[in-house]
C-alpha cells in the first residue's frame, strides 16, 4: 500500500484545509449557471442583439452623441454593463433564495467556512457570470459595428474597463446576496429587481448621455451610483465618458465596500453559519 493511501498518509496542510470549503462553493456556483447554457449564453445575445437593432440601428442615425462616436457605438458600453450587473445581481440572488427556500443552505451550519468565504465565493460566482454575458454582448455589438459602420469595435483602455466590469460585477453580486437574505419571498426579489434595480440601470446613463438632460435632472443623475459604472466601461471601451474616470472609480469602490457590509451585516443576521 502506498503512503499516500495509508493510515499514517500525512495530512493536508492547514491552509489547504481551511480554503477547500470556499473553492468548492465558488465551483459549485460557477458550474451551476454553466448548466443552464441557454439562459447564460443564448438570452444576452437576443436581448442585446433587439436593443442593438431598435435603438443603436433604427434610431442611431437619428441622435447625436459624443463628437466621433455613432449612437451605436456609444449604446455598446451601457448594453455590456447592463448585462454585467443584471446577471451578477440575479445570479448570486438566485443562488441563494433557492437554497435557502429548499433548505440546502442548512448544510454550511457544519462546514468549516467563514463569512467571509462564503460571501466572495457567491460573489465570485456572480462576477464570472457578470463578466461572461458582458463579453458576448461586447462580441455581439461588434458585429453590429461591422455590418453597420465598417469596423470592428475597439477597446479604448483596457484596465480601465476590466476594474470597472469586476467592481460592478461584484457589488451587484453582493447586492443580490443581501436581498436574497433579506426576502421573505420570491416576490420580494421580484420586487427589489423590477423598482430599484432596473430603474437604476435604466436612469444611469445607459440609453443616454446626461448632457442632454435639463441641469436639475443631470444633478439627480449624479446621484444615482450606477451612472458611474456605466460611464466607467464606457471611458474603458470608447475613451469617452459624461464624468471623470477617477471621480467614477472611486465611487464605484466606494459602492462596493457598502455592499459588503450591507451583505455581511445580512448575512450575519441571518446566524445560519458560524464565524
Amino acid at each position: 500500500m502506498s503512503l499516500s493511501n495509508s493510515k499514517f498518509a500525512p495530512a493536508p496542510p492547514a491552509a489547504e484545509l481551511s480554503f477547500r470549503p470556499f473553492l468548492s462553493l465558488l465551483k459549485k456556483e460557477i458550474k451551476r449557471f454553466l448548466k443552464v447554457s441557454i439562459q447564460t449564453v443564448l438570452t444576452p445575445i437576443v436581448s442585446s442583439s433587439l436593443y442593438l437593432l431598435i435603438f443603436g440601428v433604427s434610431l442611431g442615425a437619428f441622435i447625436k452623441v459624443a463628437e466621433g462616436v455613432t449612437y451605436l457605438e456609444f449604446l455598446i458600453p451601457g448594453l455590456v454593463m447592463m448585462g454585467c450587473l443584471n446577471n451578477a445581481f440575479q445570479n448570486a440572488s438566485s443562488s441563494v433564495i433557492v437554497a435557502k427556500f429548499a433548505g440546502d443552505l442548512e448544510d454550511l451550519k457544519v462546514s468549516p467556512i467563514s463569512y467571509f468565504q462564503i460571501i466572495s465565493a457567491i460573489a465570485l460566482g456572480g462576477l464570472f457570470r457578470g463578466v461572461l454575458v458582458g463579453f458576448i454582448t461586447f462580441l455581439v455589438g461588434s458585429l453590429f459595428t461591422y455590418f453597420s459602420i465598417g469596423h470592428v469595435l475597439g477597446v479604448a483602455h483596457p484596465l480601465w474597463l476590466f476594474y470597472f466590469l469586476t467592481v460592478g460585477g461584484l457589488a451587484f453580486s453582493l447586492l443580490g446576496l443581501a436581498t436574497a437574505f433579506w426576502a421573505k419571498s420570491f416576490d420580494h426579489m421580484s420586487a427589489v429587481n423590477s423598482f430599484i434595480l432596473l430603474p437604476l440601470i435604466y436612469l444611469g446613463g445607459v440609453f443616454f448621455s446626461i448632457h442632454t438632460l435639463h441641469p436639475f435632472w443631470q444633478s439627480l443623475a449624479r446621484l444615482n451610483p450606477l451612472l458611474y459604472f456605466i460611464n466607467g466601461v464606457r471611458h474603458g471601451l470608447l475613451g469617452v465618458s459624461d464624468v471623470n474616470p477617477l471621480v467614477a472609480a472611486a465611487i464605484a469602490f466606494l459602492t462596493l465596500c457598502i455592499l459588503y457590509v450591507i451583505a455581511f451585516a445580512t448575512l450575519k443576521r441571518s446566524s445560519f453559519v458560524r464565524w
